[in-house]
């Protein structure tokens, strides 16, 4: 497995994040990191990561988060659309850390959920 095609979406203030990292760092894989608050996904690369992972946008995200309250996300009228739109706009709202492999992509949380896609 090269390093290139491995991808972490991360924020490094984060525990699990920090965690997921250091397990590719100990099996000698340095992937592509994405701090994804500096650098915001927009919402149709949102769409398509979400997509890979397989499972609802509203699973991914921090509900948490007082922006999660502010922009009434758990509005079961809001669309999956309105969603990308939103955490495209409030990345703090996207669990993390994502990691992407040619095996698959998963929100790693607990970050050993990372060995699985390796």
């Amino acid at each position: 497995m090269t390093t290139s095609n491995i991808t972490i979406f991360h924020n490094a203030r984060c525990s699990n994040s920090r965690g997921a990292l250091q397990l590719l760092r100990e099996r000698g894989i340095e992937p592509n990191i994405i701090d994804y608050l500096a650098t915001p996904l927009t919402a149709p690369e949102l769409a398509e990561l979400v997509a890979h992972i397989g499972q609802p946008v509203r699973s991914l995200l921090r509900s948490k988060e007082p922006e999660y309250q502010q922009l009434d996300i758990d509005n079961p009228a809001l669309s999956d659309a309105d969603i990308f739109a939103l955490v495209a706009a409030h990345p703090q709202l996207l669990n993390r850390p994502i990691v992407v492999t040619p095996k698959g992509a998963a929100l790693c949380r607990p970050p050993e959920k990372v060995l699985e896609l390796l």
